[in-house]
This record gives C-alpha cells, structure tokens and sequence, in this order.
C-alpha cells in the first residue's frame, strides 16, 4: 500500500474565478474523483491547516489518501495535473510505499550519509 499527502493553498487565479466558475470546475474534478475511487485510491480525510499549527508547512489544506500500489499513485498524480488543479493551486505532494513504525525507526536508525 502506499501512502499519498497533499498539501495546497490558493493561487491568485483561483480567488479571481466567479463562484458559477468555481463550482463548474469542482464539479468537472469531483467527477474525475470518481474514477479515481473507483480504481483502488481511498480517501483518508481532508483538513484546513489551522493557523497555529507548529511548524506549519504555510499551506492552507491536506488530504491524506490511500493508494493499492506506486503506479495508482502515478496515475492519481497525472489526474491531478490533467484537470489542471495546479492552475489554481499551489501543491506539493509526498508519497511512499507504507511502513511499519520498526521499518521507520530501523531506518532512522541506520541512516547514511549520501
């Protein structure tokens, strides 16, 4: 399984549309979403960053999702650039094959110098 986080903030563009434009191209994604789901990615949860988060990342929103393998992930990537979310969003994503808590603290532990 692998693990998908987006994080994303607004751009100037997004905040110039109408809320008639707006609402037409969230329709236009959510509908893209649907193939999504229906291709293995699950949606964890979605959250507005709260302004006092420590060390916030400065974005205003996160998703968290659940992905069968890299190449879903891949495709879930090209959905998103294809609707063309980053024309009104500023977005960084991570994404890796999921791990145990021992994986990750073994790997802490045993980490090397590049």
């Amino acid at each position: 399984m692998y693990l998908y986080v987006e994080l994303w903030r607004f751009r100037p563009a997004w905040l110039k549309l109408s809320q008639g434009d707006r609402k037409a191209w969230m329709d236009k994604l959510l509908a893209g979403l649907q193939q999504q789901l229906q291709s293995g990615v699950e949606a964890l949860g979605f959250a507005s960053n709260d302004g006092d988060t420590s060390h916030s990342s400065g974005y205003d929103f996160l998703a968290a999702w659940k992905m069968p393998n890299k190449e879903v992930a891949q495709r879930f990537e090209d959905f998103v650039e294809n609707v063309g979310l980053h024309e009104y969003f500023e977005q960084v994503n991570t994404r890796g094959q999921m791990m145990e808590m021992e994986e990750v603290v073994s790997a802490l532990l045993n980490a090397q110098n590049r």
